[in-house]
This record gives C-alpha cells, sequence and structure tokens, in this order.
C-alpha cells in the first residue's frame, strides 16, 4: 500500500530536494516545508493550477489501494478538494482525504453520507490516512457503515497530506476540512449520494465534528447535516457548569509538540524550536517526518518525559498556548450522541462530561452514552451500535429522547483503565 512505514520514511529523506517545486508562492500566508511537516508524497497531494475560488470542489481524485478491512465499498478514492483557511487566513487550500461508496445500487434518492473526522495521527503529510491508508480500527468503523449502506467521506484534514502546517485540534479549522469534503463529494456524485449527512469523530475528531457542527450553519448552509456523533470527547467550555477535578489541558510530550507545531502557538510566540530542549528536539523531528506512533518511539527510546522535553516547565508551555480546544456551548440544529469509554485515562471521564454538561446546559438535544472498561480508543468501536441505530432513527424521522436531565459525574478511570484496549 502506498505509504508504508519504510515508504513513509523515504518520503521523509526526499523532502528537502523535492518540496521546492511544491510550495506556495512568496507571498502565501501559508508556512510552508518541511519545518511544518510537508513531504512529497506524490504528485496527487499537489496542486500547481490556480485554485478555484470557492470551498468544497473536487481538484482530483483517483483509486485507492484495498484495505483488508474495508470489503464492501463498490469504490473507494482519494480525493484532493479545496477548503479556506482558518488559522493562517491564507485563503483557499487544497485538502486531501479518501471517499467510499458501498456496493450495490444506490436506493431511491442515494445513500446517506458519513462525514468521518479521524483522531491524533500526527501533523506531517506522511500520516494522511488517504496515503497510508486508514490504521485497522478506523478501517473496520468505516467498514461497519459501508455494510449498513452509507456512504463515507473521510477527510485528512488541511495540512495532512496538503501544503502547509496542520491545524491541529483547531476546531474552526478541522470543522471546515470535514464540511468541504462532504461538499465535494455530493457535487461529485449527486446520482449516487443523498442529501443527508450525518458527521462522526472520535477523540482529536471529535472536536472537529462538534466543530463542524458548529461552524454548518454559517460556514456550509449547503450542507444538509442530520445528526453528530462524536466519542473520546476533546473539547472543553470554560464557561460550563461543571469543572472538572482533573486538568483540562493534553500534557504529554506528543500531543504538546504536535499543537507547537500545530498552530497552537500565538503569531509572533517563540518557535517550537526555541521551546524544546536538546533533549526533546528529536521529538520535533519525529512529528515533521512521520507520526505519532514514531514520537512515542523516539521518547521511549531517548527517555524524553514531560520533565526535560522542553527549555521550560510543562505547565508555562502549554500556557504559551492558545487554548484550541475551548469552546463556547451554543445551541445547534441537530442533535448529538456523546461517547464515552469510562476507562479512557487519556481524556478523563470527568473531562468528557463537563462537555456534556455544557452542552445540555446550553440547551442541546444530547444523547450521552458510556462504556463501561472501554479505554480512549476502545470507545469508538462500543458506540458503533448506538451510533448506528442513532442515525437510522433520525432517517427514519425519529426524534431522539435526550438523556441530559439523568447524566451524572462519572468517577475517575482508576483501576477501570485496564479494561478492554484498543491500539491507538
Amino acid at each position: 500500500m502506498p505509504g508504508s512505514l519504510t515508504t513513509r520514511s523515504l518520503a521523509a529523506l526526499a523532502v528537502v530536494v523535492g518540496l521546492a517545486a511544491s510550495t506556495a508562492s512568496a507571498d502565501s500566508l501559508l508556512p510552508v516545508g518541511p519545518k511544518v511537516g510537508d513531504q512529497n508524497l506524490s504528485p496527487f497531494y499537489r496542486w500547481s493550477e490556480t485554485l478555484p475560488e470557492s470551498p468544497g470542489m473536487l481538484l482530483r481524485k483517483e483509486p485507492m489501494l484495498a484495505q483488508p478491512e474495508i470489503t464492501s465499498a463498490a469504490l473507494a478514492e482519494r480525493i484532493l478538494y479545496t477548503s479556506s483557511d482558518f488559522r493562517w487566513h491564507a485563503g483557499i487550500v487544497p485538502v486531501s482525504g479518501t471517499l467510499y461508496l458501498p456496493k450495490g445500487e444506490p436506493p431511491a434518492g442515494g445513500w446517506p453520507v458519513v462525514a468521518w473526522a479521524h483522531g491524533t495521527l500526527g501533523i506531517s503529510d506522511a500520516c494522511a490516512p488517504s496515503w497510508t491508508g486508514h490504521k485497522p480500527r478506523d478501517a473496520t468503523y468505516i467498514q461497519r457503515w459501508l455494510e449498513n449502506g452509507f456512504a463515507v467521506v473521510a477527510t485528512d484534514y488541511q495540512g495532512l497530506g496538503g501544503p502547509g502546517p496542520h491545524p491541529y485540534l483547531i476546531w474552526q479549522a478541522e470543522g471546515r476540512s470535514v464540511l468541504d469534503g462532504v461538499r465535494a463529494a455530493l457535487a461529485t456524485y449527486r446520482d449516487k449520494l443523498a442529501p443527508k449527512v450525518f458527521v462522526t469523530g472520535q477523540s482529536q475528531g471529535s472536536g472537529a465534528a462538534l466543530g463542524a457542527t458548529v461552524i454548518a450553519e454559517s460556514y456550509a448552509p449547503d450542507v444538509p447535516l442530520i445528526a453528530t456523533v462524536a466519542t473520546g470527547l476533546v473539547s472543553t467550555f470554560p464557561d460550563g457548569p461543571y469543572k472538572p477535578p482533573q486538568t483540562t489541558a493534553i500534557g504529554s510530550p506528543i500531543y504538546t509538540s504536535l499543537m507547537l507545531l500545530g498552530g497552537s502557538l500565538p503569531d509572533g510566540a517563540p518557535s517550537a524550536d526555541d521551546l524544546v530542549s536538546d533533549k526533546g528536539k528529536p521529538i520535533l523531528k519525529a512529528a515533521r517526518e512521520n507520526c505519532s506512533t514514531e514520537m512515542r518511539e523516539v521518547a521511549g527510546r531517548d527517555g524524553v518525559t514531560a520533565e526535560n522535553v522542553y527549555v521550560e516547565p510543562m505547565a508555562q508551555i502549554i500556557a504559551r498556548l492558545t487554548p484550541i480546544t475551548d469552546m463556547k456551548a451554543v445551541r445547534l440544529k441537530v442533535p448529538l450522541l456523546l461517547g464515552t469509554g469510562l476507562a479512557d485515562s487519556t481524556l478523563v471521564p470527568t473531562r468528557q462530561y463537563a462537555e456534556v454538561a455544557a452542552l445540555c446546559a446550553a440547551g442541546n438535544e444530547v444523547v450521552w452514552k458510556t462504556y463501561p472498561g472501554r479505554t480512549h480508543n476502545g470507545g469508538l468501536i462500543a458506540a458503533f451500535p448506538d451510533a448506528l441505530a442513532f442515525f437510522r432513527g433520525m432517517l427514519a424521522g425519529q426524534k431522539p429522547s435526550s438523556n441530559c436531565a439523568g447524566i451524572a459525574e462519572p468517577g475517575a478511570p482508576g483501576e477501570a483503565a485496564k479494561g478492554v484496549a484498543f491500539n491507538d
């Protein structure tokens, strides 16, 4: 498959010699180059012609190689489409992703569309699922939607595959990538897709999914959004009614370094290279050339910890960052299904409960499901039956019954964190 670990490593080595031909013009506001994770994966990802002025337009498509977990796709394509940059105000940018149509004839009116938003993979182009293939867990999730009669459009997000930095966890940017991928798919396959769109995301993707839902009415009123599912909840609500006892910062050398490189530092702040110690420099190199798995391997091999990775204490580094996961709870136009693994030690259940409480307090139709013994990565597959029933109910015109009145603060993961684990 394109983008195997060996190929990704070779691609990283080829960046310096090959990237100049694909970078943006000198007057572009979008940072480009190896320092922001740009790599020459293949010519597919680089658009040298004038970009259309509108977001959500398909630029090109090509077949994806088969994945063993995805067996119910009659069509599997790598796509490149236009979106609009939020973080660097650089206008229209190309964004990559994948598109899958189920086998068989579409139903009357076409297949409903699931827009999938993936979790943390990294910030370099080598991490784009359209290049590497989807992780087995995520591919299994996509397969389950296909076999149940849903088409799937899965954004890589801006900067993963396409030029410039990946705005990691910046939900306004990620939400645009999600919605514009849907726009491109609907316009390309009008005869096969129904104007019925559902968004679902896990972890980082939960923020992207919720972000897409928040901005849909103003940014993409033409996207016929029906409902949203989010699991492994990452968003934070400072004005919400519940303050979790655990920190709401994602304080690890991996996630924090991804934020340093992914646009969380305010303009004019010291660079990521200035803030990382000599001990931590291999982490930045791994982030720019590989993905989060390799970053963890480097940290373990070199003994990089939260105490020695930066030139300042971790708390001071985090204080420098824009609070990118923060949201203001607003009343949304569509109902939400939110899922939490009660053994989640990455985004602890009380943090996720704070998000649910804030969205409930804002008057949203929220169904919160919890999954005992499921860790951060196990919650996605555990929630699928509920997500399927939720989406099918909406298609049938059945209004979901919010359980906001009965939600309660969960306990800390504790020993439950030894529950059912899945690979990240």
